[in-house]
């Protein structure tokens, strides 16, 4: 049911502010690392997903130009001058970019995807703005809750499926992959000391599970939402001080403050207009919106084998941080007419965290085979064969081999399929 009871448009304001203001910064972070040339200039080959092949690289300078543009309509956003126009840039050019290659895929890079999207909707410029100064007419004291309940619930689509994502006997029985990951963070500063306690990757366990699980009802509960923002606020700092996972923390501290909700303001400013019943094609489009992220987590029901093995299904369905895999790829291109084959070194073509990644992914593992096949056609390889000889491990397990090496991985495909050359684990 649609709430269109009124209710101040300041946390949307200035949650426009801080999300903005986030993405200049995380757009400044990206030249000043190096990561723009790092990632999408430099390296040879890229790893769109299916369907988006047509999403490329823009090279350099156009790689820079667009990072630019995307740092001018984040600044746009923040301060909410001609909004609508910067919303929108800043939605492409960001999505555009995610969709270049999938090695970098984090679960929080498509979360800013979909909080800008949800900014490209509602009317998160009409107070505290410049298009406000502009046109004075703009202005508005008052939204119906609706707007701020479709952040709301958005939040509690990644925490929730987070939570239950967790529930499996790797992360609640067997305490993996933190039984890895904590002893590692011994050095840090206070709590390092704690982190090789024994018992701790089980608490740690089970208390990401019920904090993911819980917080979105209790930040819902105006009783407990101090509280619980504190846990927030507690859980992210020390997740970001323990992992290298960028501006998430940030994100998700700043974004979840929209479960604070101050009353309508009493001077209802053009209330009519803000009031006016919601159109019926932005009520389509969040309907479908909701209903899609509702139905994509669910999706590795229709696949067969271990999903963190063939990894079908474990996008964007807010798996974060769920395992410690790693692997290592051996490639080698045979020549069709003569039968001799040879290794291929998969630095002359990847960087160090597309190897990664690609050793061991199955989709990027088709994905680089049929680079190769096509590469070395080029260089006059006569109806080249491309196997592949990976070995994975998954949660500190010993490895194990996970395709054929035999198989010919260039005429397999990637699409909505299972992964068909993924040995059973």
């Amino acid at each position: 049911m649609i709430d269109r009871r009124p209710m101040s448009l300041a946390p949307l304001a200035i949650l426009r502010i801080i999300f903005g203001s986030v993405m200049v910064i995380s757009c400044a972070r990206f030249a000043w690392l190096g990561w723009i040339k790092e990632q999408y200039i430099d390296p040879v080959v890229h790893f769109p997903y299916a369907g988006f092949e047509w999403v490329v690289s823009l090279g350099d300078p156009g790689m820079y130009v667009l990072f630019a543009v995307m740092a001018l309509a984040a600044a746009g956003v923040a301060l909410g001058a001609w909004y609508r126009i910067s919303s929108v840039v800043f939605f492409l050019s960001f999505t555009y970019v995610e969709l270049i290659d999938k090695t970098y895929y984090l679960n929080h890079y498509y979360f800013v995807s979909i909080a800008a999207l949800l900014f490209c909707l509602v009317p998160a410029h009409r107070m505290f703005s410049i298009d406000v100064l502009r046109r004075p007419d703009l202005r508005a004291d008052v939204m119906p809750r609706w707007v701020l309940d479709v952040f709301k619930l958005q939040i509690a689509i990644v925490y929730v499926f987070a939570g239950l994502a967790k529930i499996n006997q790797a992360w609640l029985i067997d305490a993996m992959p933190l039984r890895i990951w904590l002893p590692a963070q011994s050095d840090l500063p206070l709590i390092g000391p704690l982190m090789t306690l024994w018992w701790l990757p089980w608490v740690f366990s089970w208390a990401g599970m019920l904090f993911d699980c819980s917080v979105p009802f209790l930040l819902w509960n105006r009783r407990t939402r101090p509280y619980a923002y504190a846990a927030v606020i507690v859980f992210h700092v020390i997740t970001g001080m323990m992992f290298q996972i960028g501006v998430f923390p940030l994100v998700m501290i700043a974004m979840t403050l929209v479960f604070f909700e101050p009353g309508a303001s009493r001077t209802q400013h053009r209330t009519s207009e803000v009031l006016a019943r919601m159109p019926r094609p932005l009520a389509i489009v969040l309907v479908a919106h909701v209903a899609l992220q509702l139905v994509l987590p669910w999706r590795f029901l229709l696949y067969p084998g271990d999903l963190s093995w063939t990894e079908d299904g474990y996008r964007f369905s807010w798996r974060v941080m769920l395992m410690e895999k790693a692997g290592t790829a051996t490639f080698t291109v045979w020549d069709g007419a003569s039968g001799r084959g040879g290794i291929v070194d998969n630095s002359e073509f990847l960087n160090a965290h597309q190897e990664k990644q690609m050793s061991m992914q199955p989709d990027m593992i088709v994905q680089y085979a049929g680079f190769l096949r096509d590469e070395f056609t080029r260089r006059g390889v006569t109806r080249p064969r491309v196997t592949a000889d990976v070995w994975v491990t998954l949660n500190g397990a010993p490895a194990r081999r996970m395709v054929d090496p035999q198989r010919d991985l260039s005429k397999d495909q990637i699409g909505l399929g299972p992964h068909s050359w993924v040995l059973a684990r």
